[in-house]
């Protein structure tokens, strides 16, 4: 009984910590919103988060989207992002690396996906 009290508790604790590693916005500007509207140069579609990369005033930004099985539960799918696909994001810069931003929503023909 003691030892699968001890491994429950590694098991919660180690989950815990890696839920919050995973999960931390701590690194991102909140206070400097801003809108990016762009081409899609090229798309990471993966797991934990989905990737864009814009071309934005004479840089490649990196635009970090949701988890893919919200944006797919929302409707957004990867062949709506294929390159060449005009694309607006609005969110905010990171701190820890230049041209990197975390959208809150992206706009995709019109219609607007809520990130978060």
């Amino acid at each position: 009984m003691r030892a699968k009290l001890v491994t429950s508790l590694v098991f919660l604790i180690g989950a815990t910590a890696a839920a919050s590693a995973h999960h931390g916005w701590g690194s991102y500007d909140s206070a400097k919103k801003f809108t990016i509207e762009a081409p899609v140069e090229m798309i990471a579609w993966q797991n934990p988060h989905a990737h864009v990369m814009l071309k934005y005033q004479d840089a490649t930004w990196e635009i970090t989207l949701a988890p893919i099985s919200r944006m797919q539960n929302r409707g957004l799918s990867e062949e709506m992002l294929k390159a060449g696909t005009v694309i607006t994001a609005e969110g905010y810069p990171s701190t820890r690396r230049e041209h990197e931003m975390r959208a809150e929503r992206i706009t995709v023909g019109g219609k607007v996906f809520e990130m978060r």
